[in-house]
């Protein structure tokens, strides 16, 4: 292990993130070609200093502070590896829109690991990041893929490990995004949901969610179609996102396999062959406008590299 100097930094990129992917909810999550950059940099003030420099349209709600996401995450690193806390700037190149159902705050919590780690050395591996990140944020689908890239099937074993499956995703199958520029928390997404669901539901999602996997590993539309159901979060969350089910059938209709939240919400999914991926894009962001709400769409790959960082030179430092 090293002691950070002043002035010292690495630059973090982590990946947004699509989780739950209609009956996966909680387990299964993908990383997108679209993502942040984090580069956090050694300055005075030890524990309690943690500046936050957002650069991007949205986020101007963020605030710096030794309780921010980034920095917490970074004091949970340095305390597994023994290390004494050092006070840290972030500067945010921030394309993945908070509250939105992308993992902005998977992004955070990843950044604020890698960046900690690499600067004392490296003493944590990435096993032990993985297992900080989903205890940080609560469940797996989303930090998994923003760590590891691809698409990742995360669940804890009968030996109460976390067992992670990296499964195939054929590249004609394209995601499209549309993102609206209402905000859900996923703390309100999830008191929306009930306590216990009925067994039959349980059930039809376990079928759903095979016929999907195998869907997305083959490209076969059909089972795709078939797979992008959900019984277990979706019909006590569409209710909190306006013109939700009126842009799901937008998607439909032009073309889409099949339409979900993404995530908490209130951004939508829709799964989509390349030859309709742009008009299914194009047919959402209208339909939204004819419910009286802005948005963009985005048509996005599957990204499979993960999170990634590098070291940048020592600079004057900050004071």
């Amino acid at each position: 292990m090293v002691r950070p100097q002043l002035g010292q930094g690495v630059v973090v990129d982590v990946p947004a993130t699509t989780a739950n992917l209609g009956p996966g909810f909680d387990c299964l999550g993908a990383a997108l070609d679209l993502g942040n950059s984090f580069e956090l940099r050694v300055v005075e003030g030890g524990a309690e200093r943690f500046d936050l420099i957002i650069e991007g349209s949205e986020g101007s709600h963020l605030r710096g502070g030794p309780d921010n996401l980034i920095y917490r995450s970074a004091q949970r690193v340095w305390r597994e590896a023994a290390e004494e806390p050092v006070g840290l700037e972030a500067r945010v190149r921030l394309a993945v829109p908070p509250a939105r159902g992308l993992g902005s705050s998977a992004t955070a919590i990843v950044a604020g690991l890698i960046g900690a780690n690499a600067l004392v050395g490296e003493p944590l591996s990435k096993e032990k990041l993985l297992e900080l990140a989903i205890d940080i944020e609560g469940h797996p689908d989303n930090v998994v893929p923003s760590l590891v890239g691809g698409l990742c099937l995360t669940a804890r074993a009968a030996s109460h490990r976390w067992r992670v499956l990296r499964c195939e995703w054929d590249p004609a199958v394209r995601a499209v995004v549309a993102i609206p520029g209402i905000r859900l928390s996923t703390s309100e997404a999830r008191r929306a949901m009930p306590r216990s669901i009925p067994i039959p539901d349980a059930v039809i999602n376990l079928g759903a969610l095979t016929l999907l996997l195998q869907g997305l590993r083959s490209g076969n539309g059909d089972l795709i179609a078939d797979g992008m159901h959900d019984r277990i979060h979706e019909p006590y969350r569409w209710g909190l996102i306006q013109g939700g089910r009126s842009v799901r059938e937008a998607a439909l209709e032009a073309g889409a396999w099949g339409c979900v939240i993404s995530g908490a919400g209130p951004t939508l999914l829709a799964l989509a062959p390349e030859s309709t991926a742009e008009a299914v894009g194009q047919a959402m962001v209208k339909r939204w406008e004819q419910e009286g709400v802005t948005s963009r769409a985005a048509v996005l790959g599957l990204q499979e590299r993960g999170s990634s960082w590098s070291p940048i030179a020592i600079g004057r430092p900050r004071t």
